[in-house]
C-alpha cells in the first residue's frame, strides 16, 4: 500500500504525520508543489525518513500533483493493493488514514473516502460548503456522498491509470474524479473520521472565492444540456406555432427537434464518463420513449396554464421548461444513462 502526500509550502505537521506513517507497512511519496527554495529543509527530512520525493519547479495545483504521483507509482512502484491519498496540511490524522488504508484492503474494488463528520469547532464557510457541495454533487451524480471534497481517499491500483484521464489541475480535479467515477458506476465506501482544524484553518491553501468556483465549474456541465435544448425548444416552439398556427403541432415538432440536440449532449458531454468505454445502445430507445412523456406532459401543462389559467404562453412555457427541466434532469440520470454499479 503507497501513501500519496500532495504538498504546497508545508510546515513540521507534515513531517510529524510522516514520521508515524513510516513506522507502519506504508511506502510514502510526498509531491512538492513548487514549494520553493524556503522548504527545502522540509522536504529534505522527508527525504531521511524514508519517503520518496517529486518535485514540480512551479506550483500546478493539487490536481497535478497527484497525476505526478501516480505516474510515478504506475511507472516505478508497480502497487497492487491501492493508493491512500492524503493532505500534507495537518488535517487527516494518522490513525484515520490507516484506517482508510484496512478498509480498501478489505473492499479491493470500492473507493473509500475519509468522510470528515463537520462537527466541533469548523469554520462556517466549510460547513456550508460542504452543504452545498454535497446537494450538487447528488443532483449531478445521483450519489450521496457526505464529504465530496475529502483528500483523504483510498483508490483501488487498477484505477491509478483511468485516474490520469480525468480533468483538472487544481481543487476542480478531486470532484472531477468522483463525478467520473460515479459516472462509470463505481461504487463509493465512506467511512467517518475526525474533522481537524487549525485556527482559522491557516494550513489550508483552498482560496475559498477562487476554488470554490473552479470546484463548481465541472458540475455546470450537467446542466448545460438541458438548458441548452430548453431554449432551442422555447425558440422553436414560437417559430412552428407561427408557421402552422397549431399550438399542438408548435410543441410536437419544436421538442422533436430540441431532443435530437439534448440525447447528442447528453450522451457525449453531461452522461459520458471518460472512464469507461461501454455500449448501451438501447440507451436512444429508453431516451425517445422519455422524450414522449416529456411531450405529453409539455402539451398538457401548457393546456393548463394557457387554457383554464389564462397564463401568457411566454410565461406559461417558462414555467413548464423549469418543470420539465427537473424531472427530465431525474429520469435521464437514473433511468436512461445510468451505470450499473461496478462491484
Amino acid at each position: 500500500m503507497t501513501v500519496l502526500i500532495p504538498a504546497f509550502e508545508p510546515d513540521m505537521r507534515l513531517i510529524a504525520l510522516l514520521h508515524t506513517l513510516a513506522q507502519q507497512d506504508l511506502r510514502i511519496v510526498v509531491v512538492d508543489d513548487g514549494s520553493g527554495q524556503g522548504y527545502i529543509s522540509v522536504f529534505e527530512q522527508a527525504r531521511t525518513i524514508g519517503c520518496t520525493i517529486l518535485t514540480h519547479p512551479t506550483n500546478l495545483g493539487k490536481g497535478c500533483a497527484l497525476k505526478t504521483g501516480f505516474s510515478y507509482i504506475l511507472e516505478n512502484m508497480h502497487e497492487t493493493e491501492g493508493v491512500i491519498t492524503a493532505d500534507a496540511d495537518g488535517q487527516h490524522l494518522p490513525i484515520d488514514i490507516l484506517h482508510v488504508a484496512e478498509e480498501l484492503r478489505r473492499t479491493h474494488t470500492a473507493i473509500v473516502l475519509g468522510a470528515r463528520r463537520f462537527t466541533g469547532h469548523v469554520p462556517a464557510r466549510s460547513v456550508f460548503g460542504n452543504l452545498v457541495m454535497r446537494a450538487v454533487f447528488a443532483f449531478a451524480s445521483g450519489r450521496n456522498v457526505w464529504d465530496t471534497q475529502t483528500g483523504l481517499r483510498g483508490i483501488p491500483a487498477e484505477l491509478l491509470p483511468l485516474l490520469l484521464r480525468v480533468r483538472g489541475a487544481r481543487f476542480e480535479y478531486e470532484i472531477n474524479m468522483l463525478l467520473d467515477l460515479a459516472n462509470a458506476g463505481y461504487k463509493f465506501q465512506q467511512i467517518f473520521i475526525d474533522t481537524v482544524y487549525t485556527s482559522g484553518n491557516a494550513t489550508s491553501h483552498f482560496r475559498p472565492l477562487v476554488d470554490s468556483v473552479r470546484v463548481l465549474l465541472p458540475t455546470l456541465r450537467f446542466c448545460v444540456s438541458s438548458i441548452a435544448a430548453a431554449v432551442t425548444d422555447y425558440i422553436l416552439l414560437f417559430v412552428f406555432q407561427w408557421l402552422t398556427h397549431s399550438l399542438l403541432l408548435g410543441v410536437v415538432l419544436a421538442r422533436a427537434s430540441s431532443s435530437g440536440v439534448q440525447y447528442v449532449l447528453n450522451r457525449s458531454l453531461v452522461f459520458h464518463s471518460r472512464l469507461t468505454n461501454k455500449k448501451q445502445p438501447h440507451r436512444a430507445a429508453q431516451y425517445y420513449l422519455l422524450v414522449l412523456g416529456l411531450l405529453g406532459l409539455n402539451y398538457l401543462i401548457l393546456k393548463v396554464l394557457t387554457g383554464p389559467m389564462h397564463i401568457w404562453l411566454v410565461w406559461a412555457k417558462l414555467v413548464t421548461e423549469m418543470i420539465l427541466f427537473f424531472v427530465s434532469y431525474l429520469a435521464q440520470r437514473l433511468l436512461v444513462f445510468k451505470h450499473p454499479v461496478i462491484n
